[in-house]
């Protein structure tokens, strides 16, 4: 048994068979819905909104419960702007020498390039750091424990949540994304992990006309009536 001190399980609730199947078939046709989106609109988001979205994501599990992250919500236009300009020279690099023609050509249903508009006409841009270590109050560092996972995890309830509230997102990676550390004041200690694009879609926004895999593809049951060779 852990030394630490515990508390009974909080808030627990326990359905009947038939209220889990509801549950779960609507929160599924919820996050069914969710589409990634190129084209805002730049109404503003009140602050209130992605600061409880910021809260559900914390609430992901961590390795050991260090909770290795660090969201920077960027609503400034003088700071967007930078970001643009940044992310669009990495975006240029990778289009024109850094992308492999396969890659190239899975984003061409897409229609991506390296011209990202959206970064300076969304009402937010987060940028989601991963921490590599931590600091005690005297200075020390203390390690992280799978923070790729924990973090991962973290902006996968984030990305959710935004959506549950009713905005659109975009998931932009441009490579290597150390500009924003020094665009944003972050430590070294701290690596960018994914700059999420948020806000309402434009009026117009159109997405690809592509499907997602069906069950089959991506999952396996292992039980009694089916048994791994």
């Amino acid at each position: 048994m852990s030394s630490y001190p515990t508390i009974p399980l909080p808030d627990y609730r326990e359905y009947p068979v038939a209220e889990m199947r509801r549950r779960i078939n609507a929160f599924y046709a919820e996050v069914n819905r969710r589409r990634t989106v190129r084209e805002f609109s730049n109404r503003p988001v009140p602050r209130e909104i992605i600061e409880t979205a910021f809260k559900a994501a914390s609430t992901a599990p961590s390795g050991a419960n260090l909770q290795p992250w660090h969201f920077v919500a960027v609503s400034a236009a003088a700071t967007k702007k930078k970001i643009r300009v940044a992310a669009e020279i990495e975006e240029r690099e990778f289009y024109a020498h850094r992308a492999s023609p396969e890659w190239l050509e899975a984003l061409t249903p897409l229609g991506t390039d390296s011209n990202k508009p959206f970064l300076e006409t969304a009402p937010y841009l987060i940028a989601v750091f991963l921490q590599k270590y931590g600091r005690l109050e005297d200075g020390r560092k203390v390690k992280h424990y799978y923070p790729t996972e924990s973090t991962g995890i973290a902006a996968g309830i984030l990305i959710t949540a935004l959506h549950h509230a009713g905005l659109v997102c975009l998931t932009h990676t441009p490579s290597p994304m150390k500009f924003l550390n020094e665009i944003l004041g972050r430590p070294k200690s701290e690596r960018p992990f994914l700059l999420l694009v948020t806000g309402y879609p434009a009026d117009d926004a159109r997405v690809p006309d592509i499907k997602r895999k069906p069950l089959h593809e991506f999952a396996s049951f292992v039980d009694d009536q089916s048994q791994a060779p």
